[in-house]
């Protein structure tokens, strides 16, 4: 099932505002007129009757008595704006609550306001007729069957859930450093001399053969440092985690709506700045 919920407002910029925030809730566009003094069916004069419906000819599945149409007629000749959404039943309340954030009119305050000032409402000395009108195929018929007010009992569940948050961490880095080291190592040269000795001796038998040609060769040898490095594992640094379990209480409360009826035959229930096929918010 589908209600249409009505809503007044003051200027029409406010109306198309209204209008974008019920789109951005996922209300279907198609599903949400304005009507203004422009719409088909307005009047400078008069209200609408069940013979003549009047602006509310084109909102198809209006439902409401003839004192809120009345009001919502004379806020449109007095310059407002009215706002019309077809939606489901599932998602009535949600509607509602944004068009109360759309700084939308109560009606029956305006009404009162009105009132004061000299309006009346015009059922009683128009010959309109009382009651609700609209389709046959809603929840609420027009006639003496009068209307379906809906209040839901809503309760609230605790739902209870995990997730992650930082208890703290630890980085580890690894980096190099550079430390001098002094070492002492002992190191071998050897030189070559050269001498040249005066003699004065006589050649003896053993070098006979002197007049010959000689060479002599000699390789002095010496030591270098020789620097070098090897690398060796002195230590490990391990890094872990481990996980345990604890269970902790939650203690919280939950709301619950209750309805007590009172019966009280002689009570007039006025409506509400909202109108809707079968729920009055």
């Amino acid at each position: 099932m589908s209600s249409t919920i009505t809503a007044l407002f003051d200027t029409r910029a406010e109306a198309e505002a209204a209008k974008e925030r019920l789109t951005a809730a996922h209300v279907e566009a198609s599903h949400i007129n304005i009507h203004d003094k422009s719409s088909a069916g307005y009047k400078d004069s008069g209200y609408s009757t069940h013979e003549d419906r009047g602006i509310w000819d084109s909102i198809k599945n209006a439902f409401a008595p003839d004192e809120d149409r009345h009001a919502y007629e004379e806020g449109i000749r007095r310059g407002g704006v009215l706002l019309t959404a077809d939606v489901d039943d599932d998602h009535v309340d949600a509607v509602v609550r944004v068009l109360e954030e759309a700084n939308s009119i109560d009606v029956d305050d305006r009404s009162n306001q009105w009132r004061s000032s000299g309006w009346n409402y015009p059922a009683a000395g128009s010959g309109a007729a009382l009651g609700a009108f609209g389709t046959t195929d809603k929840k609420v018929t027009a006639g003496a069957t009068g209307t379906e007010e809906v209040i839901p009992v809503v309760e609230e569940q605790l739902v209870v859930g995990k997730r992650d948050v930082s208890r703290g961490g630890v980085r580890v880095r690894s980096y190099v450093t550079e430390t001098p080291v002094h070492e002492q190592v002992r190191l071998r040269n050897e030189r070559i001399d050269v001498e040249r000795r005066p003699v004065d001796q006589p050649l003896s038998a053993a070098e006979g053969d002197a007049f010959r040609e000689r060479t002599i060769d000699m390789t002095a040898t010496g030591e270098e440092a020789v620097v070098g490095k090897t690398a060796r594992v002195v230590e490990e640094v391990v890094v872990s985690k481990t996980a345990d379990e604890r269970v902790e209480e939650v203690d919280d409360t939950v709301r619950r709506t209750d309805v007590e009826v009172d019966r009280d035959t002689d009570v007039e229930t006025k409506s509400s700045t909202f109108g809707t096929t079968d729920k009055r918010t």
